[in-house]
């Protein structure tokens, strides 16, 4: 299997992409590993505006919720009952099912005893293949109204890190937070590496960011500190009461602002940054290998 590596934060806008596209482009550039990069965001994803790639084939992302025959529905109530998430619910002389709040887990199919419910799929998104330079390139679409992210994130991992060379990196451009679409997108991952700013802010939202990544999923974990120079020594001091290694910091720069709001490639613009970038992979690489 290839190494994946979660690029993931507690907040919004503390540069995960930043520092995805800028590692995927410059290991790429590198020659020694086939590099994928996949944007997880799929809420808003915003890696292609950076990395420029060229889209081909998009693929349809489907969930299976259940269809109800009334004919040979007995009115039990078992699908309700089976259901954790409350999508089926029995009301009087119907079955109501509400498609937004099903998981497609197939509980209540297998479970009636009539044999009244199969499954019909229902459209959520999309997922789109592409290529930027030597960077091999997904990303995931959420329809409009949507509301469930994890099949689709579920949906782009399972079609590219299977398939991935077993030499390949696997970057994972994680959505802001840490809801379920941060968990799914860490799921099975073999490092999280962790994106914040030296503020209050940035320290509070860090700390549950490890909370989920290191004390929930079992993650190894590393911080960037982008922004530095700024705020206060919050986020330091919490790193080294908690046990977490700062692995790299990237200085208030304002070029890198200025490259970035314009859609630009920051490593590109300031190559100065593309060897501690690659330093910082290295540096990954080897805690994976001691962690093993």
């Amino acid at each position: 299997m290839p190494m994946v590596i979660a690029v993931a934060s507690g907040k919004g806008g503390t540069g995960k992409t930043l520092v995805a596209t800028g590692l995927a482009s410059v290991v790429a550039a590198d020659g020694r590993s086939v590099v994928h990069l996949i944007d997880c965001d799929v809420e808003e994803p915003n890696a292609h505006l950076f990395l420029n790639p060229e889209l081909g084939a998009s693929e349809e992302v489907t969930l299976p919720v259940p269809l109800v025959d009334p004919a040979q529905c007995s009115l039990c109530g078992r699908c309700a009952e089976v259901c954790a998430f409350h999508a089926v619910a029995v009301v009087r002389d119907q079955v109501l099912v509400f498609p937004e709040l099903c998981h497609g887990c197939g509980s209540c199919a297998r479970q009636c005893p009539s044999r009244a419910i199969s499954e019909e799929a229902r459209h959520l998104g999309r997922i789109d293949l592409g290529s930027a330079g030597r960077v091999r390139f997904a990303q995931g679409l959420l329809d409009v109204g949507e509301a469930m992210a994890t099949p689709i994130i579920r949906a782009l991992k399972q079609r590219i890190i299977p398939a991935a060379e077993p030499s390949a990196v696997v970057f994972l451009d994680a959505p802001p937070g840490n809801a379920c679409p941060v968990v799914e997108t860490l799921r099975h991952a073999d490092f999280a590496l962790l994106v914040t700013e030296p503020t209050p802010f940035g320290r509070h939202d860090l700390a549950i960011a490890v909370e989920v990544a290191r004390d929930g999923l079992g993650l190894p974990v590393g911080v960037v500190v982008n922004r530095d120079g700024t705020g206060d020594a919050s986020v330091d001091a919490y790193c080294a009461d908690a046990g977490v290694p700062i692995l790299l910091r990237i200085p208030h720069d304002r070029r890198i602002a200025e490259a970035y709001s314009e859609g630009r490639l920051w490593v590109d613009e300031l190559p100065e940054y593309r060897e501690p970038l690659l330093r910082l992979y290295a540096d990954v690489r080897e805690r994976m290998r001691a962690r093993a």
